[in-house]
This record gives structure tokens, C-alpha cells and sequence, in this order.
């Protein structure tokens, strides 16, 4: 069987009307969540460099490029969304690629935008479901960029019009493309941020390639010297397919509320729940234990040293020591956190101190369709605290409501485009006025590179 082939060709075949309502429904919620994160995320120190590069290429108004700095910055802050099963962020990839192609293009309708963004969702997170994430990590490949590459050639390869036999091909480009190291966990560097970016880039570039009559491999995924073969050790080739159409993994896709990595998101929930609901000041907390996924053992515990020592923001969204230490201290765990400031505080490094990271087998058992955590304290009055986290806030099966999803949108973007600006995207977004004229929404919220090479302001552009 070519597991390419068939997986491609149902992609290629799938249409709008193919679509359930809650499908469209939840594309603009993923999509609200993503605009928010990437606003906020054109501010960071990471996204300048890109935006410089870009301009001093002259090449501002090329969809690859702009893909390269929208996926840059919204995955900057740690705040993207994540499909539970591969353990990949698929909307900083595919809204990336497609709001930079659909600006581009002259007829990109919602329903045709929300089909491309599905389908991408879709070929990312079966390609990182397959290849079982815990297998790719062990590897030293990070799935986001290395899946996404895919993804993002099928949603640009849609919004291109392509046939299905050209989609194959753009495929088959892509494996080329996929790549992406998670050695930025050494000394906390940038390129993890830079990853979806590529990702994006790589896809529009296959698919762009594929049109001209450039091939590809039709069989990247199961050949012998295909993709699965050479990034896991251990993969499952059937779930490239299985039951393919009767459900959509874009309904599988968790929100963060924290400014972290998803293995931090459920034991900072069950932190906040014990803070809050018994009011504790951080003095009165003299032990903090946490039992974390072992699948996000080696990125969140280890080493130990670096773990309890971050020296940068990035080591620090990857420091469940840190994490749990912000949200005792400041019932939070977002970017005004995540902060310099913080990861230098002798405070905060007073209160790692007491942290306790634990592996627990009771939490294992059914993962990744679960993401538990357990979380016990110990008190200077005597008491012992203790509480399980079944699903992070954010999951599926523990949703933010659209309410709540709308107040995280603000929180992030208001400071960088002000708050009428934010609403006017809200409306926009709930509303579905998107379409022809409307894609320029990033220039017109000032996340387009402007001639300086940063991010514009309000009205930037």
C-alpha cells in the first residue's frame, strides 16, 4: 500500500462542503489563538533578526518569506497551540503558510482558506502521530518543524490549486525540506522559535516547486529510505491512514493559557488550583512536587543542573523548576513571567529550590489521549496538599470557553496594537469577514515588517 499516495489524495479531494460546522468553527478559534500569540511574539528579540533579514532581502512581499517571520514569531512565546497525540504545533505552521499565500493570492475565500488549513492540520499531525513523538524527540528531531514541513505544502499546495498529483510531488519536495534539531536545548537558544517559520517557508516552496513541474518522491513516508523510516525508530505506518475522513485531528488541538512548553501546562494548572483555592503566599510553601509525562522527562527535567539554572527565557519555558516557581509566586504563568527579570531573580531561584520533579506511573496510563499531572505540597503550618490534573486547561476535553479564549487573545495582543484594534480583530475573526481584501489583517494590525526592519505599530505596515 502507498500510505503517500493515499493519505495525499484524499487531502487533495478534500472540500469546504466535506466540512463539519464545527470544523469552521473551531479553524477561527485556532485561528484567533494564533494571531494572538504571533502579536505579541513579533515583539520579542528573537523576531527582529528575522524581519532585518527579510528587508534587507528586499523580499517583504514574498509569501515564503513572510510565512518565515508570521511562524517565527508566533511560536516565540510558547503560547501556540498543540495537537495531544503528536505533540507538534500545527497552527503557527499552517496559518503561517496561509495567511502569507492567501494575501498573495486574488481569491481566497474562507471556506477555500479554512479546507487548505484543515487539510494541513491534518497530514502534520498523522505524519507526527506515526512517527510517535517520544521516538522523534529521542532522535533530536523537533516534530513541529520537521511534520510541519508537510503540512504546510498540502494547505499551500490547496490554496495553490494544485492537482493531486502535483500536491504528491509537493509532498514528496517536503521530505527534503523536513528538518529541525532540538539542540537549542543545550544553551537555550533561538532556532526552536525559528522552526515553524521554515516549516511554513519549506511548504510554500515545495508546493511552488511542484506547480512548475518539479517531482518529488511519491512514497517520502513509507519507503525504505522515506521519512518515517529515517526519524523513528519505532513507527507505526497505519496511522498515516487510519479511519482517515471520519474525524478531523484539527478538533484535537489543545490551547496553552501558559507561556510554556505542553509538559509544563498540566502541573502548572494543578499548582494554580492548590494556590488559589487555598490562598497560599509562597512563604507558606516549603515543598512543591511534580510528577511530570515521561515523554517530557528529557525537555523539561533534564539535565538537572540546567533545569534548576536556566540562564535565558528559552531555557526557562523548558524548566519545569522555573515554571512551577513563577505560578506558586505569582499565581501565573504567562509572558509577564516568562521574563529576564525572573529567570535572574534570587526569589524565584528560592522557590526552584523546592521544587521536586518526579516520573509517576500512575499518570502514564493513558497518555497521549490524556496529558495528567500530579502536583503535592507541603506546608509550614503541617498541612500536605495534593491534586491530579486529568486535562491541562486548554485541551479538548478541558476547553477555554470563547470568552476566555478572547481575554488571552487581548491580553496578548492590546499591548501591541491597542484594544479597539484587538476587538475590531475579534469581530472580524467571529465573523468570518475574511476573504478577498481581508487577509491583509497582519499588515493592518501591524505585525507586516515595516522599513525598518521590526515589526510595525499601530496602522504599521
Amino acid at each position: 500500500m502507498n500510505e503517500t499516495r493515499e493519505l495525499v489524495e484524499f487531502l487533495a479531494r478534500l472540500r469546504p462542503e466535506d466540512l463539519p460546522a464545527e470544523v469552521f468553527d473551531r479553524t477561527r478559534y485556532l485561528l484567533l489563538d494564533y494571531l494572538g500569540v504571533a502579536i505579541r511574539g513579533s515583539r520579542e528579540e528573537s523576531s527582529a533578526p528575522v524581519y532585518k533579514m527579510i528587508e534587507r532581502l528586499n523580499a517583504r512581499m514574498l509569501p515564503g518569506h513572510a510565512a518565515l517571520a508570521y511562524g517565527t514569531a508566533a511560536h516565540a512565546i510558547e503560547m501556540d497551540d498543540t495537537h495531544n497525540a503528536g505533540s507538534i504545533h500545527l497552527g503557527v505552521v499552517m496559518f503561517s503558510a496561509a495567511l502569507a499565500l492567501a494575501e498573495s493570492l486574488p481569491d481566497v475565500s474562507v471556506d477555500r482558506f479554512t479546507a487548505a488549513v484543515v487539510a494541513g492540520y491534518e497530514a502534520a499531525a498523522r505524519i507526527a502521530m506515526a512517527l510517535q513523538p517520544k521516538e522523534h524527540y529521542w532522535l533530536g528531531f523537533h516534530p513541529t518543524a520537521t511534520c510541519g514541513a508537510f503540512g504546510a505544502a498540502v494547505t499551500a499546495s490547496k490554496l495553490l490549486r494544485l492537482t493531486a498529483d502535483q500536491m504528491l510531488s509537493a509532498f514528496g519536495i517536503a521530505g527534503s525540506m523536513a528538518a529541525g534539531s532540538m539542540e537549542f536545548l543545550a544553551e537555550g537558544a533561538w532556532t526552536k522559535r525559528l522552526h515553524p517559520g521554515l516549516a511554513a517557508q519549506n511548504g510554500i516552496q515545495a508546493a511552488m516547486l511542484a506547480a512548475e513541474g518539479f517531482r518529488g518522491p511519491s512514497t517520502i513516508l513509507e519507503g525504505r529510505d522515506g521519512f518515517l523510516h529515517g526519524h523513528s525508530k519505532r513507527p507505526i505506518l497505519e496511522l498515516i491512514t487510519e479511519d482517515l475522513g471520519e474525524s478531523f485531528e484539527i478538533m484535537r488541538t489543545s490551547i496553552k493559557p501558559h507561556a510554556c512548553f505542553r509538559y509544563m501546562q498540566g502541573p502548572i494548572d494543578g499548582i494554580l488550583a492548590l494556590v488559589r483555592e487555598h490562598d497560599l503566599e509562597p512563604d507558606a510553601i516549603l515543598r512543591i512536587e511534580v510528577a511530570v509525562l515521561e515523554a517530557g522527562w528529557a525537555l523539561v527535567a533534564e539535565p538537572r543542573g540546567q533545569k534548576y539554572n536556566p540562564q535565558s527565557i528559552v531555557e526557562a519555558q523548558f524548566s519545569m523548576p522555573f515554571g512551577a516557581a513563577v505560578a506558586a509566586m505569582y499565581r501565573a504563568a504567562g509572558s509577564d513571567q516568562f521574563t529576564e527579570e525572573n529567570v535572574r531573580s534570587k526569589n524565584v531561584r528560592r522557590m526552584m529550590g523546592r521544587v521536586v520533579v518526579q516520573k509517576d506511573i500512575r499518570i502514564e496510563k493513558n497518555f497521549p489521549e490524556e496529558w495528567p499531572a500530579r502536583v503535592a505540597m507541603d506546608l509550614a503550618d503541617g498541612r500536605h496538599l495534593e491534586t491530579i490534573i486529568k486535562h491541562p486547561k486548554g485541551d479538548p476535553k478541558n476547553p477555554l470557553s470563547w470568552d476566555e479564549l478572547i481575554a488571552k487573545f487581548k491580553s496578548l495582543a492590546a499591548p501591541v496594537v491597542g484594544l479597539e484594534r484587538s476587538e475590531q480583530l475579534v469581530a472580524l475573526i467571529r465573523g468570518t469577514g475574511l476573504g478577498t481584501g481581508g487577509w491583509g489583517l497582519l499588515a493592518e494590525c501591524g505585525y507586516r515588517v515595516d522599513a525598518g526592519g521590526a515589526p510595525g505599530g499601530d496602522g504599521g505596515g
